[in-house]
């Protein structure tokens, strides 16, 4: 059998560390210029569409499909859960739990980023933790002084679209450089998508250890399918599946 695991976090990484031994692809959407290698064979940029995405299942006999994209890849989750149940394939969704507010957080929750200009008052210093792809949507947010940090220098498009400025820089961060960071910028407001996850979460602590109040873009639905949290339970699904 070949298994098909659609990457680009940190647990579809795990995942494929744990498959060691079993045929697998890899499939990066491309998204990140310079991505680290997969222990994986691993295919990078789309697929061309639906008809594109259930052709390459067909002709490379993809007997079951792990989705570990991001939480926030809305149409490629449901073009992947939609083509599987046609296709009649095996197939889960891994996706690490959503963040949620403790003691000290002070977060307004929005399902688009058009909400934000309704919360975020005029004047105010904003970082935005919400990667390069959707910056040009904070148009909205005229009147306030932006900043956005990205991994890889984005396209002229994008820079021409966004009225803001940029930081470059690798995750993960710690607490202590994000408490710094956002001292020595005079945030006020932090906005982010609710991706989840340890590694990226300093800068909601930094923000509570700060008092700044923070914007968190709710997840998309999901499709109707199998949905595990954890690596352990992707691996626990594909060793129980009858290849």
């Amino acid at each position: 059998m070949t298994l098909l695991v659609l990457a680009g976090t940190s647990d579809a990484r795990q995942l494929l560390e744990g498959l060691q031994g079993v045929d697998v692809i890899a499939s990066l959407a491309g998204v990140t210029r310079s991505p680290a290698d997969l222990p994986a064979v691993t295919r990078k940029g789309g697929f061309g569409g639906v008809s594109g995405f259930r052709d390459y299942l067909v002709e490379n006999a993809i007997k079951g499909v792990v989705d570990a994209t991001h939480p926030f890849a809305r149409k490629m989750t449901h073009t992947t859960a939609m083509v599987c149940a046609e296709l009649g394939l095996p197939h889960i969704i891994l996706q690490r739990p959503a963040w949620v507010a403790d003691a000290g957080d002070n977060w307004h929750f929005v399902d688009n980023v058009a909400q934000t200009a309704g919360i975020i008052p005029v004047g105010a210093t904003v970082f935005l933790g919400t990667g390069r792809q959707t910056l040009p949507e904070f148009s909205c947010l005229e009147g306030r002084r932006l900043l956005a940090r990205v991994i890889d220098p984005p396209a002229p498009p994008v820079m021409a679209a966004f009225n803001g400025d940029f930081l470059i820089g690798t995750p993960p961060f710690s607490i202590v450089q994000e408490v710094a960071l956002f001292r020595d910028k005079g945030i006020e407001w932090l906005v982010v998508k609710n991706a989840g996850g340890a590694k990226s979460r300093s800068k909601l602590d930094a923000a509570r250890a700060l008092g700044l109040p923070v914007v968190m873009i709710n997840r998309p639905k999901l499709p109707d399918a199998h949905v595990v949290g954890t690596v352990d339970a992707a691996l626990k699904w594909v060793r129980a599946q009858p290849w």
